[in-house]
């Protein structure tokens, strides 16, 4: 990220926005400017943190005017500047936002502001938004593609000084999912592992990787796929000893179920994957995954499926039957349909 290397090279904006729903980008980004904007010493004195849902705007913008006590720069960092978007304030706090406009035009030479909210979008039409887009130093924590994530990959096993292998990126991606936060801790765990050899390979990933409760599902559903109705009831059996309720598995099989079904049914239409993506509102490398699974399915079979999720949900809520037992049957019920 251009961004960052600057950042590096102590290239400093005197402002900053950071916005988005990649929490990861944007918190790795404010610890690149702590890091290379300060020293231990000065953060101490230097270093000022601001919650703007609980401070108003003006007693930070004081905080940027005044001089630094010791070394060069201040640091200042606003979370959820939310009068930068459409959404609602949760309290009735007042921001003097003449003179964040004023400060934003003319920005102490000694400060570095950065304003930080895990907002998807900003409120374009508001005058200081335009203003602060207009001076600031931009960087959007957005999702990544498929091949950014890839290329994401790469770059943060390189950094562990690794290679790792195309199909244990796909497996990876498989597994772990879209997730900034998760890749990273996955593949630093996997990189300590393979400290001597330096490799990452499928295998490797298979064996250390972390399944999420959702991910499970998603291995159940893909074994009924296979019509591997033994191994589906094995990782059923594995959630229930984990203690996941029955009713929290059916919502998550229901959640799937339903994405293949408009996957399929879009696809149908003419559609690509990345327009999916956007009308159902999942990340495209899961449209992808769900696009596969649809191909094991008939039209007619998805519907019964649904259905058959819908009176399982409700045998599930009004105790008609044993919860695992009513799961367990729904089970049986689906190795049968296709």
């Amino acid at each position: 990220m251009k961004a960052w290397k600057k950042i590096e090279q102590k290239q400093f904006s005197p402002l900053y926005l950071l916005y988005g729903t990649e929490d990861f980008i944007i918190n790795e980004t404010k610890q690149k400017i702590v890091a290379n904007v300060l020293t231990e010493e000065e953060m101490d004195f230097n270093l000022s943190v601001y919650d703007l849902e609980e401070t108003p705007v003006e007693q930070a913008i004081e905080d940027a005017e005044t001089f630094p006590f010791t070394g060069e720069k201040k640091l200042i960092i606003l979370h959820n500047p939310v009068f930068l978007t459409a959404e609602k304030p949760k309290d009735k706090l007042e921001h003097n936002l003449k003179k964040l406009e004023a400060y934003i035009q003319e920005p102490a030479s000694y400060s570095i502001v950065v304003f930080a909210g895990s907002y998807e979008k900003l409120d374009e039409r508001k005058k200081i938004t335009k203003l602060l887009k207009k001076n600031a130093e931009i960087i959007e924590g957005k999702k990544l593609s498929e091949p950014e994530l890839k290329v994401w990959i790469r770059e943060q096993a390189a950094v562990n000084k690794v290679q790792i292998d195309e199909m244990a990126i796909e497996l990876l991606l498989t597994l772990v999912g879209s997730d900034l936060m998760k890749l990273h801790t996955e593949l630093e765990k996997l990189s300590l592992y393979v400290s001597e050899s330096k490799r990452i390979d499928e295998e490797i990933v298979e064996k250390l990787t972390s399944r999420s409760f959702e991910q499970n599902i998603f291995d159940l559903v893909d074994k009924v796929v296979q019509r591997k109705m033994d191994e589906a009831f094995r990782i059923y059996y594995d959630l229930r000893k984990q203690n996941e309720e029955p009713i929290k598995i059916l919502a998550l099989l229901s959640s799937q179920f339903r994405l293949i079904y408009q996957v399929k049914e879009l696809l149908k239409r003419g559609y690509g994957q990345q327009q999916i993506a956007g009308m159902v509102k999942v990340h495209p490398f899961r449209v992808k995954l769900a696009s596969g699974q649809s191909r094991s399915f008939t039209e007619k079979g998805l519907g019964e499926i649904i259905n058959l999720l819908a009176k399982t949900d409700e045998q599930l809520k009004t105790g008609g039957a044993g919860r695992d037992v009513a799961l367990e049957m729904f089970l049986f019920k689906l190795g049968s349909l296709n």
